[in-house]
This record gives C-alpha cells, sequence and structure tokens, in this order.
C-alpha cells in the first residue's frame, strides 16, 4: 500500500469494504486545518458519492482495512 500524505487527500476517492446503509463509495471533500499551523492534520470530511452524506473521520482510518 502506498504512504498517505493528509495535504494531497482533497477530492480522492475512496470504497469502503463494509459498505453502511448502501454508502460505499466516497469523496474527500476537505481535508480539515488544525487550528495551530504547526499541528498536524488530523481529520478529513468525506462525502457519499450517491447520498451527498458528509462525515468528518481521522484521515488514517482512510486505510483501515476493517472498516
Amino acid at each position: 500500500m502506498n504512504p498517505l500524505n493528509p495535504k494531497k487527500l482533497r477530492l480522492t476517492k475512496w470504497t469502503a469494504v463494509k459498505p453502511i446503509a448502501k454508502q460505499k463509495h466516497f469523496l474527500v471533500s476537505r481535508v480539515i486545518q488544525p487550528e495551530l499551523p504547526t499541528d498536524p492534520i488530523e481529520r478529513v470530511e468525506i462525502e457519499a458519492v450517491f447520498y451527498r452524506g458528509v462525515q468528518v473521520i481521522a484521515w488514517r482510518a482512510l486505510q483501515d482495512q476493517s472498516v
């Protein structure tokens, strides 16, 4: 698996291993910047492609194979 750079995640597409409520395909719509610029990026906002539902998750959860 390739390493992820949190600054380059915006507009990347992801597929869930186990779909929840028929939501399987997602797009990273926004990378949430920390309050202090010296802190690392920890959260991203993902949007379901078909239902347009928005969730905020930890960006490291994108590579989690159990979710």
